[in-house]
C-alpha cells in the first residue's frame, strides 16, 4: 500500500512567460500522476523563498534566485489520512519570472509543459488546485484553505478562499 507523506510546510512554484504557465506531470507522492507546479518540502531552518529555489534546481534542473520569485498565495491544506488522522501543510506559492536554463524532466517531475492561463488542464489536477490556480493566475493574491481526502484525491467542502494585497 502506497504510503502517505505527512508534510506541514512547503512550496509550490510555477514558471510563467507570456500568460503561459508549466505543468510538470508529478511521478511520485503527494500529486502523484497529476499536472502540478514544481516544489517541495521547507527543511528546518531554510526559508520558504530558499526553499523554493532549492526545490527548482532538483525538480526543474534550472538556477534562479529568490529576486525572481512572486509571493502569490498561501493556501493551508487540511489533510485527512486513511486512518483518519489529520494534519495541515502550508504550502507557500510562488510564480517564477526569470530562470537560467530549459526546464528538464527528472525522477519527481516529467513531461514539463506550457499551458496557456485559460486552458489549463484542470480535469488532470489535484481537486483543489483546480479552483485556487485560475484565481493567482488572473493576478490575484490569496490566502485559501482546502480540505482533502486521503491521498489528497478528493475535496471534502469547498475551498475557502481569501483575497491579498500582497504578502
Amino acid at each position: 500500500m502506497e504510503e502517505e507523506k505527512i508534510l506541514h510546510n512547503a512550496t509550490i512554484c510555477f514558471f510563467i512567460k507570456e500568460e503561459q504557465v508549466c505543468l510538470g506531470m508529478k511521478t511520485q507522492k503527494i500529486g502523484k500522476d497529476c499536472w502540478n507546479g514544481y516544489g517541495g518540502g521547507i527543511e528546518k531552518d531554510e526559508s520558504p523563498e530558499y526553499s523554493a529555489v532549492r526545490e527548482l534546481d532538483e525538480e526543474a534542473k534550472i538556477k534562479t534566485s529568490v529576486d525572481h520569485l512572486e509571493k502569490v498565495a498561501v493556501v493551508d491544506f487540511h489533510n485527512t489520512m486513511s486512518d483518519s488522522n489529520t494534519f495541515t501543510c502550508r504550502c507557500h506559492i510562488f510564480f517564477v519570472n526569470k530562470w537560467e536554463g530549459e526546464i528538464q524532466e527528472t525522477k519527481e517531475m516529467i513531461t514539463p509543459t506550457w499551458f496557456d492561463f485559460n486552458k489549463l488542464p484542470l480535469d488532470k489536477m489535484m481537486p483543489s488546485d483546480r479552483v485556487w490556480l485560475p484565481i493567482i493566475l488572473s493576478g490575484k493574491k490569496i490566502i485559501a484553505q482546502a480540505h482533502l481526502s486521503p491521498f489528497q484525491k478528493e475535496l471534502l467542502g469547498e475551498v475557502t478562499i481569501g483575497y491579498v494585497d500582497n504578502f
